[in-house]
């Protein structure tokens, strides 16, 4: 038995997200499809990140076990010849038995894009949050400090998580304006449910006005969810990178 770790690009807008589900098809549930083709096994993969419906990615990974003859470096290429357009494995390898893509990883980069201009965009609206009020960019730049070093990140949690602990660590926390795009980088070791769409959504509502930037310290402190902003709309979210 081979252990093989591949990295996965998709637009999510056609999926009901990573995880397989009875309601709609999932990236997994496609993948999965695919390398049944390539190896005639069924394979169940394990992904670092269980993506929401309408969620991109440019560096999930994943693993699965395989007895196939396949050199695991060209698996990738045999693969994608199954695959929607919309779907494509960067690169695979081989790796240890016991790796593990979500237990080991010691860290995810996550970007959210917002199109903050009067008239939506024909071509970003599968990857951007449409902002049509003009935001405070300073004052986003001002709070987005607050959010850096290890905290409990309850108030920025939607329900329906498994996870024990809420403590998690940013280490970085950036803002980049260009014309009529405000990017968001985050990168921590570790993400709760929904938590970088909640700070995204608390920093567009701080963009307004409606929230201030020094309000973070004490919306964190009150770990309530309803103190935060609303969760960010899925199409702007994008998986960036796993790290290990």
């Amino acid at each position: 038995m081979k252990n093989i770790k591949i990295v996965i690009e998709y637009d999510g807008t056609r999926y009901c997200g990573w995880q397989r589900q009875k309601n709609g098809v999932s990236i997994q549930e496609t993948i999965e499809k695919a390398i049944e083709k390539v190896t005639g096994e069924k394979i169940e993969i394990i992904g670092s990140s269980r993506t929401d419906a309408g969620v991109h990615a440019k560096g999930q990974v994943a693993n699965f076990l395989t007895s196939s003859t396949v050199p695991p470096e060209k698996i990738c290429y045999a693969i994608n010849s199954f695959l929607p357009d919309d779907i494509v494995i960067l690169s695979s390898q081989e790796v240890p038995l016991d790796f593990h893509s979500r237990y080991n990883s010691k860290g995810k980069k996550y970007s959210y894009t917002i199109l903050n201009r009067k008239i939506p965009s024909a071509l970003l609206k599968n990857y951007s949050a449409h902002i049509p009020y003009e935001l405070n960019i300073e004052d986003m730049i001002r709070a987005s400090k607050y959010f850096l070093g290890e905290h409990d990140f309850s108030a920025f949690k939607s329900t329906g998580s498994s996870v024990k602990g809420n403590v998690r660590t940013i280490k970085r926390l950036e803002l980049i304006k260009d014309e009529d795009i405000i990017k968001m980088f985050i990168e921590a070791n570790g993400f709760l449910y929904n938590m970088v769409r909640i700070i995204a959504g608390t920093l567009i509502e701080v963009g307004k006005g409606r929230i201030k930037p020094d309000d973070i310290p004490f919306i964190l402190d009150s770990r309530d969810r309803k103190k935060a902003g609303p969760t960010a709309p899925a199409q702007g979210l994008c998986l960036e990178k796993v790290y290990y």
